[in-house]
């Protein structure tokens, strides 16, 4: 691909403990993951999104990093890492590696010299330490403040045991710029950053919310980007959670981040009037930029898109989870269908999260005690949390672990997995693996960057026509309605009456 490879690519999030076990101890790993290569080679994405792979207590899922600059020995090693760069390059698949810089762990090397410098010390000055706590809240529950036995206070705005790194701090701004060129220097393609948009703080303003999109972080990453051109084809994406796209906007100025997630289009309702809402917005926020916009429908840190599609009420909203609401799989696993067909036939770039692929759904009855997500213990164990979305993927067999491994996945797999393995659905031409593979193969040669122009077909309808002469007819309303003049079917997300489109349900048409 070229050096703008970026702009169109189909990138698959792999969340490597749950992806595949290579050595059986029930937590996915490198050696699981480069076993599986050729699979996701032959999926036919362009470039696969690795979340944290460092060394980590796992207070959050490896978000609380120790050391950027080692690999998790629970994954592997850093030597199996860079094979496993060299492995996917081989295979035509680009590198994207998560970097969080608003917090690191308690147990890492910084945080362990500033307990032991004591207030007052250069050690301490990396971090946000106080004699008196604030009072602002954590994002995942209960205060941000945190006390160490000499009295002084820390703060988190995450989990207690990821303290926030001082921005303000000359060797911050540095120990990133290394850790930066440490990957690029490796192989690795792309960054994915972390909570974006809350690196720099004002304690002054006396805002609640006063650590979010500050102008300052701007600096960052202009900093970032003149650090990644310097590589050539290298990227930078930020997950960057706004509703007001003028603030988003920034983010993706010619100096600073290459692209950003679209949250807007995954947290939309399966609504044909919002879907295009977002999608215009989208199209209209990006284009000044000349920035390609991404779409995406679920990752890691929400409920699988087969239950949210299938409940009452299809939106998504942190502050709104609905974990375990109602949902009709069978319905969510049609408009999931259409969705992903929808999303790889807009303009850019798309994200696959992994399992999307195969339709899994979210599970919802983890019991309590293997819960592990740090939501459900700082929520006093009423919000259940991410673990429903972060379950092992099944890849063969009739039963757990369904060829993930050898040994008892971290997280336990529902029994009705069987009929979801990627054995099960290789093997049938009209499940979701398969039209993700033909899906992915024809947006290869026909779809990724550019532009659309829609087509009127109604108000329960979003159709519209790529450059390549493909055109994309997604049927939200209840009745079924007539597809406008084409030559064929190139591929649709379910079966067809004739020239008639079933309601949820998409069509590729040339």
């Amino acid at each position: 691909m070229p050096e703008t490879w970026w702009r169109g690519a189909a990138i698959y999030q792999v969340y490597l403990r749950s992806f595949a076990d290579g050595n059986g101890d029930g937590t996915g790993d490198l050696a699981g993951l480069r076993a599986r290569l050729p699979y996701l080679a032959d999926l036919g994405v362009d470039a696969v999104w690795l979340n944290p792979w460092y060394p980590s207590p796992m207070a959050d899922g490896g978000y609380d990093v120790a050391d950027y600059r080692g690999i998790e020995p629970v994954f592997g090693t850093l030597a199996e890492a860079e094979r496993f760069i060299g492995e996917a390059h081989g295979l035509g698949i680009r590198v994207i590696i998560d970097v969080v810089p608003n917090h690191g762990s308690d147990r890492s090397a910084w945080f362990q010299e500033a307990l032991a410098a004591g207030p007052g010390s250069p050690e301490r000055e990396r971090f946000w330490f106080a004699d008196e706590p604030g009072d602002w809240r954590s994002i995942f529950g209960g205060p941000a403040w945190t006390q160490v036995p000499d009295g002084q206070w820390y703060l988190h705005l995450f989990a207690p045991e990821q303290p926030d790194f001082n921005w303000t701090n000359p060797e911050v701004r540095e120990e990133f710029r290394d850790v930066l060129r440490f990957w690029f220097d490796r192989g690795v393609d792309g960054i994915r950053i972390d909570s974006a948009a809350v690196l720099v703080k004002d304690f002054d303003g006396g805002d609640p919310d006063g650590y979010t999109d500050l102008d300052e972080v701007h600096e960052i990453y202009r900093d970032w980007r003149r650090l990644a051109d310097g590589y050539g084809d290298r990227m930078l994406v930020g997950e960057v959670w706004f509703p007001d796209q003028e603030r988003f906007a920034r983010y993706l100025r010619p100096d600073e981040l290459h692209t950003a997630f679209n949250f807007d289009f995954l947290a939309c309702p399966w609504e044909p009037a919002a879907l295009r809402r977002s999608i215009e917005q989208t199209i209209a926020t990006h284009a000044p930029l000349g920035a390609p916009p991404t779409w995406v429908l679920s990752n890691h840190d929400v409920a699988r898109v087969v239950t949210r599609y299938g409940r009452a009420d299809t939106s998504w909203d942190h502050g709104d989870r609905r974990d375990g609401a109602p949902s009709d799989l069978g319905l969510g696993g049609r408009r999931a269908r259409a969705a992903a067909l929808l999303a790889m036939a807009l303009p850019g770039g798309v994200y696959v999260y992994q399992g999307e692929e195969l339709g899994l759904p979210e599970v919802d009855d983890i019991p309590d005690a293997l819960r592990q997500d740090p939501m459900w213990t700082r929520s006093g164990h009423t919000v259940p949390g991410r673990d429903g979305c972060r379950v092992p993927l099944p890849w063969s067999g009739e039963k757990p672990p369904f060829g993930f491994g050898t040994g008892e996945p971290w997280l336990p797999q529902p029994e009705e997995w069987r009929a979801l393995t990627v054995e099960a659905q290789s093997a049938d031409p009209g499940s979701m693996l398969t039209l993700y593979r033909a899906a992915l193969r024809i947006r290869r040669d026909r779809l990724g960057d550019g532009t659309l122009t829609w087509i009127d077909l109604g108000s329960g309808v979003l159709a519209f026509t790529r450059e390549s002469g493909l055109t994309c007819v997604t049927n939200l309303g209840p009745d079924p309605v007539r597809l406008p003049p084409h030559g064929s079917v190139l591929l649709a997300s379910g079966p067809l009456d004739g020239a008639v489109l079933p309601a949820d349900t998409t069509a590729w048409l040339v």
